[in-house]
């Protein structure tokens, strides 16, 4: 979806750093109903499941990881129900290099699948796995995949902790068994922005085949790395509603496709303006609370206390870097121990009441006083009460 760049007030300084910069479209590939579920504590019913789908595909993300069906029934069942919801958006299904779970996918009928394996010695060392017999498997599952005309994306795990020689003969082995596609995968969350470029500038060099980016946010570079490996001409980036993930989570795809959209100027087809009620969904579903402050969907994103930020409130691209209505919020004025005198009058106004210039600073103080004793925001209601008592003279 095409972003409407006059609600953008970012400057020219990224322009000026980034030209010449690619503006094609990058693909958004969602797995919160997977990898997000991974969440600890996290249980989406399959019902939840085509609920969450039916929103990703309303806001225009390309495709939906529906789950690994062969980890519960619950999984599978929740796999029917949103391929057959009708969804603009395709549906892929998750599997190992094992055959009995490509089975289980051509049991349901999916034609779009990932199939991960573990490719990092690391990895091959804790499951008693050489390279070799690794490899075997890759090759195996990914033939059988595609002969029952599944579209494959070999999903290497770890593969930002694998030997690099390892890794292309991985890579290259899938492809040659019939992968169309090929995921880098920063299983455990590494990967600095220049690790993901170089990986997915290697990989593309490599594999004639479309490259996705698959990363962890165990460090808070997830989202930095997401869109280094677009810059280095990885098509499809994968990530999850709200970063849900295991441990640190995964890529946040909402702030990934913000990024990519208002800084870099590389399209997605997501449509901002429903990212946060996307977002409130999945919270609501998995039972999370997120931290106010999260870039994009926070509740304090348009929220102001600040008195000296009050007094600039009506004058967005002052104090904020993109509209909120590019995004779906409401911008508001909350009262509390930083709030100013600014801050009195545009809350009296948006609660219709009728103040005297002159009680203004008296209001304040209370305002203040009463916050900084409570050691939170001072409510609507109260600011009424606070109003509507007679000043002390008149008392």
């Amino acid at each position: 979806m095409t972003i409407d760049r006059d609600q953008l007030w970012t400057g020219e300084l990224n322009r000026h750093a980034l030209d010449p910069q690619s503006h094609t479209t990058v693909g958004l590939y969602d797995t919160t109903l997977r990898d997000g579920e991974q969440t600890v504590g996290v249980v989406l019913s399959p019902e939840d499941k085509l609920e969450i789908a039916r929103a990703l595909d309303a806001a225009g993300v390309d495709r939906i990881e529906a789950g690994f069906p062969r980890v519960s029934a619950d999984d599978a069942e929740a796999m029917r129900l949103i391929a057959d919801a009708g969804l603009r958006a395709e549906v892929w299904g998750f599997a190992r290099a094992v055959a009995a779970d490509v089975e289980a996918l051509v049991e349901l009928g999916v034609r779009h699948a990932v199939i991960e394996s573990p490719i990092s010695d690391l990895k091959l060392d804790a499951l008693g796995v050489s390279r070799d017999s690794m490899v075997e498997r890759i090759s195996t599952a990914v033939a059988f995949a595609t002969y029952n005309g599944i579209q494959v994306a070999f999903f290497g795990v770890d593969s930002t902790r694998a030997d690099l020689d390892f890794y292309r003969r991985a890579y290259s082995a899938a492809v040659e068994a019939g992968a169309n596609e090929v995921v880098a995968v920063d299983t455990i969350g590494i990967a600095t922005p220049e690790a993901a470029a170089f990986l997915v500038g290697l990989t593309v060099d490599w594999v004639e085949v479309p490259v996705h980016w698959h990363g962890h946010n165990d460090f808070g570079l997830a989202t930095a790395a997401a869109v280094a490996a677009v810059q280095a001409g990885a098509t499809w980036i994968h990530g999850t509603v709200n970063g849900m993930g295991e441990r640190a989570g995964n890529a946040n795809l909402l702030e990934v496709a913000l990024a990519l959209e208002a800084l870099y100027g590389i399209p997605t087809r997501l449509d901002l303006a429903q990212a946060r009620a996307l977002a409130g969904l999945v919270q609501e579903r998995s039972g999370y609370v997120l931290e106010p402050w999260k870039p994009l969907t926070g509740e304090n994103l348009y929220t102001r206390e600040s008195g000296a930020v009050a007094s600039q409130f009506h004058d967005p691209p002052a104090i904020e870097p993109y509209s909120s209505e590019l995004v779906g919020a409401e911008r508001r004025i909350v009262l509390g121990k930083k709030s100013g005198l600014d801050s009195i009058r545009l809350k009296a106004e948006e609660l219709g009441l009728e103040l005297e210039p002159e009680r203004h600073a008296e209001l304040l103080a209370e305002v203040k006083a009463l916050g900084a004793r409570k050691r939170r925001l001072v409510t609507d209601q109260e600011f009424r009460r606070l109003a509507r008592r007679p000043p002390p003279d008149e008392a």
